[in-house]
């Protein structure tokens, strides 16, 4: 069973998508170079492009996450290297896409400090979040399995759900993250769903010292 968090707080609307069909992949190249760094999120598969804006119920939630990840990895001295959305695409595949947020964790030592990594060689990020409060119109899920992502955080405003990738391909729930076996996931949930996005600065503290005092000794001492 997922690990979920219900909230009566969910937007009615965290992102705008449109759809773009016959792009076909050196479409999708160009229009990764026509948008660049700060326009939609783009994502392809086979010929078929969805161009998302996040709005900012998305934005808030997806910086929460990624601030998470980041304070795990600070505070307990496990080495991360973030990719954020990064481009994760291989033209092999016909497909790519740009996560909310994306971690190299496991694997952190094998690409190290290059600045330039290549999927068909290089490994995937250990762990990729996307926050979808709308559906997104393509499939991501098979879009990550194909890239060979193996764990992904999923919010969708109401349940925070793990999935990992299977031997066989296809993604399936779990109560516990493979990249951080030890961490409590309805604990995550709770800090995410916080309902008082007036200070984030507060909320970080907040997490931190529950970080700290909770899950260090448990990370140190594990039953």
């Amino acid at each position: 069973m997922a690990t979920a968090t219900e909230t009566r707080t969910r937007p009615e609307v965290g992102e705008l998508r449109f759809m773009l069909y016959n792009v076909g992949w050196e479409g999708y190249q160009a229009l990764l170079k026509i948008v660049g760094d700060h326009g939609p999120r783009i994502t392809y598969s086979r010929g078929s492009v969805e161009l998302m804006s996040p709005l900012l119920p998305h934005e808030g939630f997806s910086k929460r996450l990624g601030r998470i990840v980041e304070a795990i990895g600070e505070e307990l001295e496990i080495p991360i290297r973030p990719s954020r959305s990064l481009t994760w695409n291989r033209e092999d595949l016909d497909r790519g896409l740009e996560p909310d947020e994306s971690f190299f964790i496991a694997s952190v030592g094998r690409i190290g400090s290059r600045m330039k990594l290549d999927l068909e060689v290089d490994p995937p990020p250990d762990l990729a979040i996307e926050v979808e409060i709308t559906n997104s119109i393509l499939d991501k899920l098979e879009i990550y399995a194909r890239l060979g992502v193996p764990e992904l955080w999923r919010f969708d405003g109401e349940s925070l759900t793990v999935l990992l990738l299977g031997a066989d391909g296809p993604y399936a729930p779990s109560t516990r993250s493979a990249a951080f076996p030890f961490l409590p996931m309805d604990e995550v949930a709770r800090f995410l769903i916080d309902p008082d996005l007036s200070d984030e600065s507060r909320w970080g503290r907040t997490f931190r010292r529950w970080v700290r005092d909770v899950l260090l000794p448990i990370y140190r001492n594990p039953a």
